[in-house]
């Protein structure tokens, strides 16, 4: 159907569509901030660790060995994600898995000696990453960035 211009109808639409304006919308901000932000992690992080293999080593550093059904919750990966991440660490030397001290049934992931000095190294290309990535903002934003995003997670 076509309109000529100007009538009601036209004008109407194309309100509508400037009241949707693309770049004004959260998700597709947080998806461009996002990419910026996967660019620098994987031109910068140590080792051709992934995002998510870097959070389990970086997680398994803070709470020590755990299960593996919990690490995935702790990283907010699910069950066959997290299974796949934590094979491939095992087949490069970084993480093992024990029986669990606190439940014989499971098994426990932790970090290897190697796993702990990446984990090491990494947080501190982790460090300069975040730091890049929020290069374009004041101190004062950084830290509201941080916490805003933090309260809508």
């Amino acid at each position: 159907m076509t309109v000529a211009r100007g009538s009601k109808e036209t004008d109407a639409d194309e309100r509508a569509v400037q009241s949707y304006r693309l770049d004004d919308q959260i998700g597709f901000l947080l998806r461009v901030a996002n990419q910026r932000h996967t660019a620098l992690f994987m031109a910068r992080m140590v080792g051709g660790l992934t995002p998510p293999q870097f959070a389990t080593l970086a997680r398994l550093r803070e709470v020590g060995p755990c299960s593996q059904n919990r690490l995935g919750r702790l990283v907010y990966l699910d069950a066959a994600t997290i299974k796949g991440v934590v094979d491939r660490l095992i087949g490069r030397g970084f993480v093992m898995t024990a029986d669990d001290p606190l439940d014989r049934r499971r098994r426990a992931v932790g970090l290897t000696e190697s796993g702990m000095a990446i984990a090491e190294e990494a947080i501190e290309a982790a460090r300069a990453i975040s730091a890049a990535t929020l290069e374009p903002l004041e101190p004062d934003e950084r830290e509201q960035m941080v916490r805003l995003l933090k309260k809508i997670s």
